[in-house]
């Protein structure tokens, strides 16, 4: 009965979290259907349990009814034996009273072992239905430390959460994304002007940090929320989106660092569209030169119904 339980539990919390609209906080929508697919399963697979488990009930009380009537009809030959059993039991009793029960210890050990696995099923179950989804925000950023090293990316490791770069390159061959980012920079190079929406923030961002000399001098346009990091003086913030790739395993924290106009003043978390154009500078606190966002307007916003930005193959 414990595995209909949790059967129906993972369904029901899968199904839960599309009806609030939280899925998006864990995978990229993109692959939605592997979410709507597992409901579908489950479902069927608690159906089957239910059916499996009315019909075993069924059975055992047909046998318990049958057992109770054989048992009226032979009473008297219970009788008759009664004394010889008990005296057979008797015997047995003995003999079993100074012999190790192992049978017991490893069905003792058997429900336990049973008991910890429904409690491990149970957790994320209740966790996912009850406990709040947080929403990312610069806290996670101080929680983790941020910084934008040399970071061995490969096709072995691609768990690592990224930094200011979307990179994809992790899930191709060489030569497979040699032709996507060279189709990428096709479809952003020509423009003059490089406004990105939540749909193309982390393909134009990749195309715009692997190729950055074919967009130096452009205007660059982005909405995002600030963070402040290591200033190097008060008119420097990073401005950025959290993203998934595929999901939370390979999610990132994508943006660039923006210089503001003087007397600026702004806050972590504050979301704001912000323009300008691009350029580069040495950033002393990562000790690399990294691409900067000289701000020519900006402006403040409220942050969207969705936070997250992804990758759209």
């Amino acid at each position: 009965m414990i595995r209909l339980y949790i059967l129906g539990g993972f369904a029901f919390m899968l199904l839960e979290m599309h009806i609030r609209g939280d899925l998006n906080k864990y995978i990229n929508m993109r692959y939605s259907y592997l979410s709507t697919s597992a409901i579908i399963l489950l479902t069927i697979l608690f159906v089957f349990e239910f059916i499996r488990i009315y019909r075993k009930e069924r059975a055992d009380k047909a046998k318990a009814e049958l057992g109770h009537d054989q048992s009226h009809h032979h009473d008297h030959d219970h009788d008759h034996h009664q004394h010889a059993c008990a005296c057979q039991d008797h015997d047995h009793h003995d003999h079993d009273h100074h012999g190790p029960d192992h049978h017991g210890h490893d069905h003792h050990h058997s429900k336990a072992g049973r008991g910890f696995s429904y409690i491990f099923l149970l957790i994320p179950i209740l966790t996912g239905l009850f406990l709040p989804v947080q929403t990312l925000d610069s806290s996670f950023l101080k929680a983790k430390g941020f910084s934008f090293p040399n970071i061995d990316y490969s096709a072995d490791n691609p768990g690592n959460h990224q930094f200011l770069k979307p990179d994809t390159s992790i899930f191709y061959g060489q030569d497979g994304y040699k032709k996507i980012a060279d189709k990428e920079l096709a479809q952003f190079a020509g423009k003059d002007q490089l406004i990105f929406n939540d749909n193309d923030y982390l393909k134009g961002l990749e195309a715009v940090y692997n190729h950055p000399q074919n967009f130096m001098g452009k205007t660059v346009g982005f909405d995002g929320f600030v963070y402040k990091g290591e200033q190097i003086d008060d008119t420097h913030y990073f401005v950025f989106r959290y993203g998934f790739i595929h999901c939370a395993a390979d999610s990132g924290v994508f943006g660039m660092l923006v210089e503001f106009p003087k007397g600026t003043n702004l806050k972590n978390d504050d979301w704001v569209h912000v323009s300008g154009t691009l350029s580069s500078e040495l950033y002393q606190p990562f000790k690399q030169t990294i691409l900067v966002l000289k701000a020519s307007a900006w402006n403040s916003i409220d942050a969207p119904s969705d936070p997250y930005v992804y990758r759209n193959f």
